[in-house]
Protein backbone atom coordinates (compact mmCIF):
# COMPACT_ATOMS: atom_id res chain seq x y z
CA UNK A 1 0.00 0.00 0.00
CA UNK A 2 2.68 2.04 0.73
CA UNK A 3 5.01 1.29 -1.90
CA UNK A 4 1.77 2.54 -4.41
CA UNK A 5 1.10 5.48 -2.92
CA UNK A 6 4.97 6.21 -3.40
CA UNK A 7 5.01 5.33 -6.79
CA UNK A 8 1.74 7.64 -7.34
CA UNK A 9 3.27 10.64 -6.15
CA UNK A 10 6.60 10.35 -8.60
CA UNK A 11 4.32 9.65 -11.23
CA UNK A 12 2.34 13.21 -10.57
CA UNK A 13 5.28 14.62 -10.23
CA UNK A 14 6.57 13.18 -13.38
CA UNK A 15 9.56 11.26 -11.79
CA UNK A 16 9.25 7.64 -12.65
CA UNK A 17 12.62 6.06 -12.03
CA UNK A 18 11.35 2.80 -12.26
CA UNK A 19 9.67 3.24 -15.65
CA UNK A 20 12.93 5.31 -17.00
CA UNK A 21 14.98 2.26 -16.25
CA UNK A 22 12.96 -0.44 -17.34
CA UNK A 23 13.60 0.59 -20.57
CA UNK A 24 16.81 -0.17 -20.48
CA UNK A 25 17.40 -4.05 -22.32
CA UNK A 26 20.08 -4.49 -19.36
CA UNK A 27 18.04 -4.35 -16.60
CA UNK A 28 14.46 -3.93 -17.83
CA UNK A 29 12.45 -6.74 -15.47
CA UNK A 30 14.55 -6.45 -12.31
CA UNK A 31 15.14 -3.71 -9.60
CA UNK A 32 16.88 -0.85 -11.62
CA UNK A 33 18.57 0.44 -8.11
CA UNK A 34 20.19 -2.79 -7.42
CA UNK A 35 21.20 -3.51 -10.64
CA UNK A 36 23.15 -0.08 -11.64
CA UNK A 37 24.39 0.12 -8.11
CA UNK A 38 26.76 -3.58 -9.36
CA UNK A 39 28.36 -2.02 -12.44
CA UNK A 40 30.64 0.63 -10.72
CA UNK A 41 30.72 2.35 -14.24
CA UNK A 42 27.02 3.69 -13.25
CA UNK A 43 27.39 4.89 -10.03
CA UNK A 44 26.54 8.60 -9.48
CA UNK A 45 29.39 10.13 -7.24
CA UNK A 46 28.20 12.17 -4.55
CA UNK A 47 27.82 16.40 -6.33
CA UNK A 48 31.12 18.23 -6.17
CA UNK A 49 31.49 21.88 -5.66
CA UNK A 50 31.05 23.95 -8.60
CA UNK A 51 34.39 25.13 -9.66
CA UNK A 52 35.27 28.86 -10.50
CA UNK A 53 34.63 29.59 -14.08
CA UNK A 54 38.89 30.34 -14.46
CA UNK A 55 38.82 26.59 -13.45
CA UNK A 56 36.33 24.82 -15.50
CA UNK A 57 38.43 23.13 -18.54
CA UNK A 58 35.46 22.99 -21.33
CA UNK A 59 33.89 26.09 -22.89
CA UNK A 60 31.04 24.26 -23.68
CA UNK A 61 29.75 24.43 -20.58
CA UNK A 62 29.55 28.20 -20.24
CA UNK A 63 27.28 30.49 -21.20
CA UNK A 64 28.31 32.93 -23.59
CA UNK A 65 29.07 35.86 -21.22
CA UNK A 66 31.44 33.54 -19.24
CA UNK A 67 33.61 32.64 -21.78
CA UNK A 68 35.33 36.18 -21.16
CA UNK A 69 36.40 34.95 -17.76
CA UNK A 70 38.33 32.42 -18.62
CA UNK A 71 39.80 33.76 -21.80
CA UNK A 72 43.10 34.18 -19.85
CA UNK A 73 43.45 30.18 -19.80
CA UNK A 74 46.12 29.66 -22.06
CA UNK A 75 44.53 26.15 -23.22
CA UNK A 76 41.51 28.01 -24.28
CA UNK A 77 42.75 31.65 -25.45
CA UNK A 78 39.91 31.91 -27.81
CA UNK A 79 39.82 34.78 -29.87
CA UNK A 80 38.31 38.15 -29.38
CA UNK A 81 35.36 39.49 -31.35
CA UNK A 82 37.32 41.90 -32.77
CA UNK A 83 40.49 39.88 -33.78
CA UNK A 84 40.21 39.29 -37.93
CA UNK A 85 39.93 35.20 -38.86
CA UNK A 86 43.20 34.11 -39.60
CA UNK A 87 42.27 31.76 -42.24
CA UNK A 88 40.66 32.83 -45.65
CA UNK A 89 40.87 31.35 -48.93
CA UNK A 90 39.04 30.68 -52.11
CA UNK A 91 41.06 30.45 -54.81
CA UNK A 92 44.95 29.55 -56.12
CA UNK A 93 45.59 32.92 -56.80
CA UNK A 94 44.24 35.66 -55.02
CA UNK A 95 47.20 37.51 -53.15
CA UNK A 96 48.96 35.13 -50.38
CA UNK A 97 49.09 36.57 -46.86
CA UNK A 98 50.09 33.24 -44.74
CA UNK A 99 50.63 29.13 -45.44
CA UNK A 100 51.99 26.52 -43.79
CA UNK A 101 55.46 24.66 -45.77
CA UNK A 102 55.86 21.32 -45.25
CA UNK A 103 59.08 19.64 -43.69
CA UNK A 104 61.90 17.77 -45.03
CA UNK A 105 63.19 16.44 -41.72
CA UNK A 106 62.53 12.71 -41.23
CA UNK A 107 61.07 11.87 -43.95
CA UNK A 108 61.00 8.22 -44.63
CA UNK A 109 60.59 5.28 -46.73
CA UNK A 110 56.72 4.12 -46.81
CA UNK A 111 55.85 0.35 -47.48
CA UNK A 112 55.53 -0.97 -50.76
CA UNK A 113 52.04 -2.15 -50.05
CA UNK A 114 49.52 -2.29 -53.88
CA UNK A 115 48.11 1.48 -53.15
CA UNK A 116 51.99 2.55 -53.18
CA UNK A 117 52.75 0.68 -56.22
CA UNK A 118 50.03 2.18 -58.31
CA UNK A 119 52.00 5.39 -58.14
CA UNK A 120 55.75 4.51 -57.93
CA UNK A 121 57.68 3.67 -61.29
CA UNK A 122 58.25 0.15 -60.97
CA UNK A 123 62.26 1.36 -61.48
CA UNK A 124 61.99 2.53 -57.88
CA UNK A 125 60.31 -0.42 -56.41
CA UNK A 126 63.43 -2.35 -55.41
CA UNK A 127 64.28 0.65 -53.57
CA UNK A 128 61.20 0.71 -51.73
CA UNK A 129 61.43 -2.95 -50.86
CA UNK A 130 65.05 -2.68 -49.12
CA UNK A 131 65.02 0.89 -47.57
CA UNK A 132 61.47 0.54 -46.31
CA UNK A 133 60.53 1.84 -42.93
CA UNK A 134 64.17 3.27 -42.79
CA UNK A 135 64.93 7.22 -43.37
CA UNK A 136 64.91 8.32 -47.21
CA UNK A 137 68.84 8.80 -48.12
CA UNK A 138 70.47 11.65 -46.18
CA UNK A 139 72.50 13.53 -48.77
CA UNK A 140 69.12 14.20 -50.64
CA UNK A 141 67.31 15.25 -47.27
CA UNK A 142 69.69 17.73 -46.25
CA UNK A 143 69.63 19.67 -49.06
CA UNK A 144 66.03 19.81 -49.08
CA UNK A 145 66.06 21.08 -45.74
CA UNK A 146 68.27 23.73 -46.84
CA UNK A 147 66.53 24.38 -50.22
CA UNK A 148 62.93 24.53 -48.41
CA UNK A 149 64.50 26.91 -45.87
CA UNK A 150 65.48 29.70 -48.18
CA UNK A 151 62.05 29.01 -50.17
CA UNK A 152 60.40 30.10 -46.94
CA UNK A 153 62.91 32.93 -46.60
CA UNK A 154 62.47 34.15 -50.14
CA UNK A 155 57.91 33.89 -49.23
CA UNK A 156 58.80 35.86 -45.54
CA UNK A 157 60.71 38.46 -47.64
CA UNK A 158 57.69 38.74 -50.22
CA UNK A 159 55.70 39.51 -46.68
CA UNK A 160 54.39 36.22 -46.18
CA UNK A 161 53.33 34.71 -42.93
CA UNK A 162 54.87 31.51 -42.95
CA UNK A 163 54.12 28.33 -40.30
CA UNK A 164 56.11 24.72 -40.16
CA UNK A 165 54.86 21.65 -38.68
CA UNK A 166 56.39 20.02 -35.95
CA UNK A 167 58.73 17.79 -36.34
CA UNK A 168 58.01 14.44 -35.83
CA UNK A 169 59.95 10.80 -35.62
CA UNK A 170 58.02 9.02 -38.65
CA UNK A 171 60.39 6.05 -38.17
CA UNK A 172 58.38 4.94 -35.31
CA UNK A 173 56.10 2.00 -36.29
CA UNK A 174 52.27 3.01 -35.54
CA UNK A 175 49.60 -0.11 -35.03
CA UNK A 176 45.54 0.40 -35.00
CA UNK A 177 44.08 -2.79 -34.93
CA UNK A 178 43.95 -3.03 -39.05
CA UNK A 179 47.81 -2.47 -40.27
CA UNK A 180 50.94 -1.48 -38.80
CA UNK A 181 53.09 0.69 -40.57
CA UNK A 182 56.03 3.18 -40.16
CA UNK A 183 55.09 6.74 -40.64
CA UNK A 184 56.44 8.58 -44.26
CA UNK A 185 57.06 12.26 -43.24
CA UNK A 186 55.16 16.21 -42.89
CA UNK A 187 56.80 17.30 -46.53
CA UNK A 188 53.51 18.11 -48.34
CA UNK A 189 50.86 19.95 -46.41
CA UNK A 190 49.00 20.56 -49.82
CA UNK A 191 47.86 16.90 -49.26
CA UNK A 192 46.06 16.63 -45.78
CA UNK A 193 44.94 20.46 -45.23
CA UNK A 194 42.77 22.64 -47.73
CA UNK A 195 41.13 25.75 -46.98
CA UNK A 196 37.50 26.97 -47.91
CA UNK A 197 36.60 30.44 -46.56
CA UNK A 198 37.48 30.05 -43.31
CA UNK A 199 37.00 26.51 -42.81
CA UNK A 200 40.36 23.49 -42.91
CA UNK A 201 39.50 21.06 -43.75
CA UNK A 202 41.64 17.62 -42.96
CA UNK A 203 41.46 15.24 -45.43
CA UNK A 204 41.38 11.31 -43.94
CA UNK A 205 44.08 10.40 -46.86
CA UNK A 206 44.30 7.08 -48.38
CA UNK A 207 48.10 5.10 -47.60
CA UNK A 208 48.87 3.85 -44.38
CA UNK A 209 51.93 5.05 -43.93
CA UNK A 210 50.60 8.98 -44.03
CA UNK A 211 47.60 7.64 -41.61
CA UNK A 212 49.45 10.10 -38.50
CA UNK A 213 50.54 12.83 -40.33
CA UNK A 214 47.64 15.05 -38.70
CA UNK A 215 49.88 14.79 -36.05
CA UNK A 216 52.32 16.87 -36.94
CA UNK A 217 50.47 19.89 -38.12
CA UNK A 218 47.87 19.50 -35.13
CA UNK A 219 49.49 22.61 -32.93
CA UNK A 220 49.19 24.75 -36.25
CA UNK A 221 45.42 23.81 -36.54
CA UNK A 222 44.73 24.48 -33.00
CA UNK A 223 46.01 27.41 -32.82
CA UNK A 224 43.93 28.78 -35.95
CA UNK A 225 40.73 27.43 -34.25
CA UNK A 226 41.26 29.38 -31.26
CA UNK A 227 41.52 32.33 -33.16
CA UNK A 228 38.43 32.01 -35.05
CA UNK A 229 38.82 29.51 -37.95
CA UNK A 230 36.56 26.64 -38.56
CA UNK A 231 37.97 23.29 -38.37
CA UNK A 232 36.57 19.90 -39.52
CA UNK A 233 38.26 16.82 -39.77
CA UNK A 234 36.95 14.18 -42.40
CA UNK A 235 35.77 10.80 -41.61
CA UNK A 236 38.74 8.50 -40.88
CA UNK A 237 39.07 5.40 -42.67
CA UNK A 238 40.29 2.04 -41.02
CA UNK A 239 42.27 1.19 -43.81
CA UNK A 240 41.84 -2.30 -43.83
CA UNK A 241 42.31 -4.62 -46.34
CA UNK A 242 39.20 -4.28 -47.54
CA UNK A 243 40.11 -0.56 -49.13
CA UNK A 244 42.22 -1.96 -51.32
CA UNK A 245 42.08 -3.35 -54.58
CA UNK A 246 44.90 -6.24 -53.93
CA UNK A 247 44.36 -7.52 -57.74
CA UNK A 248 44.64 -4.29 -59.39
CA UNK A 249 46.66 -4.43 -62.28
CA UNK A 250 50.19 -2.26 -60.81
CA UNK A 251 52.82 -2.27 -63.25
CA UNK A 252 50.45 -3.09 -66.65
CA UNK A 253 49.90 0.76 -68.01
CA UNK A 254 47.24 0.37 -70.78
CA UNK A 255 45.26 -1.97 -68.25
CA UNK A 256 45.52 0.42 -65.45
CA UNK A 257 44.12 3.10 -67.42
CA UNK A 258 41.41 1.36 -68.94
CA UNK A 259 40.28 0.70 -65.20
CA UNK A 260 41.06 4.56 -64.54
CA UNK A 261 38.73 5.12 -67.55
CA UNK A 262 35.99 2.91 -65.89
CA UNK A 263 36.46 4.60 -62.63
CA UNK A 264 37.91 1.92 -60.65
CA UNK A 265 41.22 2.51 -58.45
CA UNK A 266 43.93 0.98 -56.46
CA UNK A 267 41.35 2.05 -52.90
CA UNK A 268 37.95 1.02 -53.19
CA UNK A 269 34.71 2.21 -52.54
CA UNK A 270 34.96 -0.12 -49.06
CA UNK A 271 34.26 3.63 -46.91
CA UNK A 272 35.51 7.57 -48.03
CA UNK A 273 38.93 8.42 -48.21
CA UNK A 274 40.23 11.40 -50.20
CA UNK A 275 43.70 13.18 -50.22
CA UNK A 276 42.74 17.67 -50.46
CA UNK A 277 45.56 17.54 -53.61
CA UNK A 278 42.96 16.16 -55.79
CA UNK A 279 40.87 19.04 -55.07
CA UNK A 280 41.56 22.69 -57.15
CA UNK A 281 39.68 25.69 -55.85
CA UNK A 282 38.62 27.92 -58.05
CA UNK A 283 36.12 30.63 -55.97
CA UNK A 284 32.43 28.76 -56.12
CA UNK A 285 33.37 25.75 -58.53
CA UNK A 286 35.73 22.90 -56.99
CA UNK A 287 37.27 20.46 -59.55
CA UNK A 288 37.96 17.11 -57.93
CA UNK A 289 39.47 14.47 -59.28
CA UNK A 290 39.36 10.65 -58.56
CA UNK A 291 42.44 8.87 -58.40
CA UNK A 292 44.51 6.30 -56.28
CA UNK A 293 44.13 7.74 -53.54
CA UNK A 294 40.62 9.50 -53.91
CA UNK A 295 37.69 7.46 -54.26
CA UNK A 296 33.99 8.75 -55.18
CA UNK A 297 32.78 8.11 -51.80
CA UNK A 298 35.45 10.96 -50.66
CA UNK A 299 34.43 13.31 -53.04
CA UNK A 300 30.34 12.73 -52.30
CA UNK A 301 31.54 13.62 -48.56
CA UNK A 302 32.86 16.87 -49.58
CA UNK A 303 29.84 17.67 -52.10
CA UNK A 304 27.71 17.29 -48.89
CA UNK A 305 29.92 19.12 -46.79
CA UNK A 306 30.42 21.42 -49.46
CA UNK A 307 27.52 22.32 -51.50
CA UNK A 308 24.74 23.86 -48.60
CA UNK A 309 27.52 26.39 -48.40
CA UNK A 310 27.48 27.60 -51.96
CA UNK A 311 30.04 25.85 -53.39
CA UNK A 312 29.60 23.19 -56.46
CA UNK A 313 32.10 20.48 -56.95
CA UNK A 314 32.70 19.41 -60.42
CA UNK A 315 34.75 15.69 -60.50
CA UNK A 316 37.06 15.74 -63.60
CA UNK A 317 38.95 13.32 -65.42
CA UNK A 318 42.18 12.47 -67.93
CA UNK A 319 43.82 9.94 -69.62
CA UNK A 320 46.41 8.89 -66.75
CA UNK A 321 47.27 4.61 -65.71
CA UNK A 322 47.80 6.74 -62.31
CA UNK A 323 46.28 9.63 -61.18
CA UNK A 324 47.24 11.20 -58.08
CA UNK A 325 46.71 14.90 -56.96
CA UNK A 326 45.20 17.30 -59.51
CA UNK A 327 47.79 19.76 -59.29
CA UNK A 328 50.64 18.30 -62.01
CA UNK A 329 47.93 17.47 -64.45
CA UNK A 330 45.40 20.51 -64.16
CA UNK A 331 46.46 23.62 -62.07
CA UNK A 332 44.17 26.86 -62.42
CA UNK A 333 46.94 30.05 -62.04
CA UNK A 334 44.37 32.76 -62.40
CA UNK A 335 40.47 33.60 -63.34
CA UNK A 336 39.39 31.11 -65.95
CA UNK A 337 42.98 30.52 -67.17
CA UNK A 338 44.66 26.61 -66.85
CA UNK A 339 48.18 25.17 -67.25
CA UNK A 340 46.62 21.80 -68.73
CA UNK A 341 49.42 18.81 -68.64
CA UNK A 342 49.32 17.86 -72.52
CA UNK A 343 50.26 13.95 -71.49
CA UNK A 344 47.35 13.68 -69.41
CA UNK A 345 44.18 15.30 -71.55
CA UNK A 346 41.25 15.72 -69.73
CA UNK A 347 38.03 14.23 -70.96
CA UNK A 348 35.57 17.38 -69.93
CA UNK A 349 37.91 20.03 -71.36
CA UNK A 350 34.90 21.11 -73.58
CA UNK A 351 33.46 22.51 -70.52
CA UNK A 352 35.85 24.89 -69.77
CA UNK A 353 36.25 25.59 -73.77
CA UNK A 354 32.36 26.49 -73.40
CA UNK A 355 32.84 28.64 -70.34
CA UNK A 356 35.56 30.97 -72.34
CA UNK A 357 38.44 30.07 -70.07
CA UNK A 358 42.16 29.77 -71.16
CA UNK A 359 44.21 26.55 -71.77
CA UNK A 360 47.71 26.53 -71.85
CA UNK A 361 49.70 23.33 -72.52
CA UNK A 362 52.83 23.12 -69.81
CA UNK A 363 56.26 22.45 -71.09
CA UNK A 364 57.94 19.24 -71.21
CA UNK A 365 59.81 18.46 -67.67
CA UNK A 366 63.61 19.62 -68.06
CA UNK A 367 64.74 17.01 -64.81
CA UNK A 368 67.00 15.13 -66.00
CA UNK A 369 66.66 11.12 -65.57
CA UNK A 370 69.62 10.83 -63.63
CA UNK A 371 67.79 13.13 -60.82
CA UNK A 372 65.64 10.37 -58.16
CA UNK A 373 61.71 11.66 -57.75
CA UNK A 374 60.82 9.06 -56.22
CA UNK A 375 56.83 9.68 -55.26
CA UNK A 376 55.75 11.71 -58.43
CA UNK A 377 56.22 12.48 -62.07
CA UNK A 378 58.44 14.65 -63.10
CA UNK A 379 55.87 16.47 -64.42
CA UNK A 380 55.36 18.61 -60.93
CA UNK A 381 57.40 21.15 -63.01
CA UNK A 382 53.69 22.27 -63.48
CA UNK A 383 53.39 21.77 -59.57
CA UNK A 384 54.16 26.05 -59.17
CA UNK A 385 52.72 28.31 -56.16
CA UNK A 386 50.68 31.54 -57.23
CA UNK A 387 51.87 34.78 -54.38
CA UNK A 388 49.00 36.40 -57.13
CA UNK A 389 47.70 36.55 -60.18
CA UNK A 390 50.47 37.99 -61.49
CA UNK A 391 53.75 36.67 -59.35
CA UNK A 392 54.59 32.97 -59.60
CA UNK A 393 57.02 30.78 -57.83
CA UNK A 394 59.18 27.77 -60.34
CA UNK A 395 61.94 25.66 -60.24
CA UNK A 396 64.73 27.16 -61.24
CA UNK A 397 65.91 24.66 -63.44
CA UNK A 398 62.61 24.74 -65.44
CA UNK A 399 63.48 26.85 -68.21
CA UNK A 400 60.49 26.03 -70.70
CA UNK A 401 58.09 26.53 -67.71
CA UNK A 402 59.48 29.91 -66.74
CA UNK A 403 59.25 31.17 -70.44
CA UNK A 404 55.52 29.86 -70.45
CA UNK A 405 54.51 32.13 -67.67
CA UNK A 406 56.73 35.03 -68.85
CA UNK A 407 55.27 34.78 -71.93
CA UNK A 408 51.80 35.01 -69.84
CA UNK A 409 53.22 38.39 -68.71
CA UNK A 410 53.71 37.32 -65.47
CA UNK A 411 56.66 37.72 -63.14
CA UNK A 412 58.91 34.29 -62.35
CA UNK A 413 60.34 34.31 -58.76
CA UNK A 414 62.88 31.40 -59.44
CA UNK A 415 64.03 29.06 -56.48
CA UNK A 416 65.93 25.66 -56.61
CA UNK A 417 63.63 23.11 -55.47
CA UNK A 418 65.06 19.98 -56.87
CA UNK A 419 66.27 17.59 -54.72
CA UNK A 420 62.62 18.81 -52.57
CA UNK A 421 60.91 17.48 -56.09
CA UNK A 422 62.81 14.06 -55.14
CA UNK A 423 60.29 13.57 -52.22
CA UNK A 424 57.09 13.98 -54.80
CA UNK A 425 56.12 17.34 -54.96
CA UNK A 426 57.09 21.20 -56.29
CA UNK A 427 55.97 24.05 -54.18
CA UNK A 428 51.97 23.73 -54.59
CA UNK A 429 52.55 20.33 -53.18
CA UNK A 430 55.01 21.94 -50.01
CA UNK A 431 52.40 23.90 -49.39
CA UNK A 432 48.95 25.13 -47.87
CA UNK A 433 48.00 28.36 -48.42
CA UNK A 434 45.84 29.82 -45.17
CA UNK A 435 45.03 33.57 -46.37
CA UNK A 436 44.58 34.43 -49.32
CA UNK A 437 43.29 38.47 -49.84
CA UNK A 438 39.94 37.91 -51.69
CA UNK A 439 36.26 36.96 -51.69
CA UNK A 440 33.84 34.25 -52.95
CA UNK A 441 33.33 34.82 -56.35
CA UNK A 442 32.07 32.54 -59.53
CA UNK A 443 34.71 32.38 -62.26
CA UNK A 444 32.82 29.03 -64.10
Amino acid sequence: MLRSRISSFLINHGRNPIRNFSANPAVRGRNPVRSISANPTLIQPRRQPIKKFEEIPTVGLLRSNQVRAISTNPALNLKEDSEECPVSSYNEWDPLEEIIVGRAEGLTVPNLTVDIKSIVSEEHWDFFQRDAGKPFPEKYVQRAIREVEEFCNILRREGIVVRRPDIVDWAKVCETPDFKTAGQGSAMPRDLLIVFGDEIIEAPMAWRSRFFEYRAYRSIVKDYFRRGAKWTTAPKPLMSDELYDSNYPVGDTEESERMTRQGKFVVTEFEPCFDAADFMRAGKDIFAQPSQVTNFMGIEWMKRHLEPKGYKIHIVTFKNANPMHIDATFSIVGPGLVIVNPARPCYQIDQFEKAGWKLVEAPKPCIPDSHPVWLSSKWISMNTLMLDENRVVCEAQEIDTIKMFEKLGMEVIKVNFRHANSFGGSFHCWTTDIRRRGTLQSYF
